[in-house]
């Protein structure tokens, strides 16, 4: 069994607070939304609901960026 990246249709995300231009996570993902659950779960949600209010606020952006 190989390693599977792009083949598989994973691309890595940035997401960054778009009021202040802070990073709040990069990672691997297969889409815009994925990436936003994988960034909550990482910070200790359940998925990008659980995200809170304050870091919202101004929105979030996510960009695919070049591994």
């Amino acid at each position: 069994m190989g390693l599977c990246g792009r083949e598989c249709g994973v691309k890595v995300f940035r997401i960054m607070q778009a009021a202040t231009g802070v990073i709040l996570w990069i990672g691997a993902a297969l889409d815009s939304l994925t990436a936003l659950d994988a960034m909550a779960h990482a910070a200790g949600y359940r998925d990008r609901a659980g995200i809170p209010p304050h870091l919202r606020a101004g929105g979030l952006h996510v960009e695919e960026v070049e591994a």
